[in-house]
């Protein structure tokens, strides 16, 4: 079983391998399965997160080209909900980041985005808003759920290879019907970003990867095999629970890492009796040395110090829209 340690103020966690049943050599094995652990990523006691990949999870070398994935919710919106015409309401205000891409996806409530391009968009779930952050965006995210409301979702970041963080950004929002879908027997398959059986996901970002919302019924099999292209493969499951290869236990807020190493890429996942849902994270390892600093993300110390010394005299980000994107009001209405 996994054991959880407890030390210096911090959850710790060590990896496990189940051992109770053979493992077969026809399959991609499984390299650990890991509790996702708890965070507060803003610094507020009363906004805490489930993290599987990031300082708390997945380390940033296991996990490449993904650098987090926090899980928020799912939980009744506290407040009332604004929309593309109020600055009022965000639950994380404005703040920057560079140097690499987001993806926001909701799965229940309702997501809330402005930027520095001079986006401001409201979308419904399940449905997400994805920027590929480049030389740097500043943004405001939430208070689109109204109150009562139960909101779900996850906050993911990905590398950017080091030829892209100059670039400059790109946007993009993506709707429920939006989503390409692959029906299953016993479930579906959302594809958010990548390939899958001849659908592409719509996120578009610089790295490559393959991310899939799957949802299946209880005792429902699913044959999963990564892209020739890609070399890291992870399952985080957030409801039920599912048995990978026979063998392996797969429980809510864990996450899998498989070798795709050893020869086979084709791993089976078998629900229980509680369903499951899950997000896959598959990619291409950029293997380039980065550095971050909270939302900085930058390929040397000396980039790092300029990011910063751009944004404290107010040159950052570099790409923006010449109007004051923080004021709803001063934003152009569209051409009739």
């Amino acid at each position: 079983p996994c054991s959880a340690l407890r030390g210096g103020g911090m959850d710790l966690f060590r990896g496990c391998r189940s051992s109770q049943a053979p493992v077969d050599p026809t399959l991609m094995p499984v390299q650990f399965v890991r509790n996702a652990q708890t965070a507060h990523p803003t610094g507020d006691p009363n906004f805490e997160v489930k993290q599987c990949i990031g300082h708390s999870g997945i380390t940033e070398a296991e996990s490449d080209p993904f650098l987090m994935c926090d899980e928020f919710g799912p939980m009744p919106s506290r407040n009332e909900a604004y929309g593309d015409d109020s600055d009022k309401g965000f639950d994380v205000g404005w703040h920057p980041h560079c140097g690499m891409e987001i993806l926001s996806y909701m799965i229940a409530g309702k997501g809330r985005h402005a930027d520095s391009m001079g986006n401001r968009e409201t979308f419904d779930s399940p449905g997400f808003q994805w920027i590929s952050v480049g030389s740097g965006i500043e943004h405001a995210e939430g208070g689109g759920t109204p109150k009562g409301e139960i909101g779900h979702g996850f906050q993911i970041w990905l590398r950017m290879p080091i030829a892209n963080m100059g670039d400059d950004p790109r946007y993009g929002t993506v709707t429920p019907t939006e989503i390409p879908q692959v029906t299953l027997e016993g479930g579906l398959v959302r594809v958010i970003a990548g390939p899958l059986n001849g659908l592409v996901g719509p996120a578009q970002f610089a790295v490559t990867v393959q991310m899939l919302d799957v949802e299946l019924e209880p005792g429902a099999e699913w044959s999963y095999t990564c892209p020739d292209n890609m070399d890291n493969a992870m399952f985080y499951a957030f409801k039920g629970s599912a048995m990978l290869n026979g063998s392996s236990p797969l429980k809510a807020q864990q996450i899998a890492r498989f070798d795709t190493s050893a020869g086979p890429r084709t791993t089976l996942l078998t629900v229980g009796s509680g369903g499951y849902r899950g997000l896959v994270f598959t990619g291409k390892m950029t293997k380039e040395k980065i550095l971050q600093h909270g939302p900085f993300v930058c390929s040397s110390r000396a980039q790092l110090d300029g990011m910063f010394s751009k944004y404290q005299s107010g040159k950052f980000p570099p790409k923006r829209v010449p109007w004051n994107y923080r004021d709803a009001s001063q934003r152009p209405m569209p051409d009739a």
